[in-house]
């Protein structure tokens, strides 16, 4: 019986839109997102369950749970 992977879901900044106003970071239940020099959110990859509270937190809409 063939086992399928699945892809990881993972949450994606676009940080050229990003304002750091820190909504995501509040609400990640991981702790995976900071906010890096006051100007965007970090996402830790390894940290992130791709959960996509965040997204659904995020006031201008530029985080998305992707599979990667």
């Amino acid at each position: 019986m063939e086992t399928k992977t699945r892809k990881k879901r993972k949450a994606v900044v676009d940080e050229k839109n990003c304002v750091a106003c820190g909504c995501c970071r509040k609400v990640c239940p991981k702790g995976a997102i900071a906010i890096w020099k006051g100007i965007m959110a970090k996402v830790d990859m390894e940290t992130c369950v791709g959960c996509g509270k965040c997204a659904k937190e995020c006031p201008a809409s530029i985080i998305e749970v992707q599979e990667v």
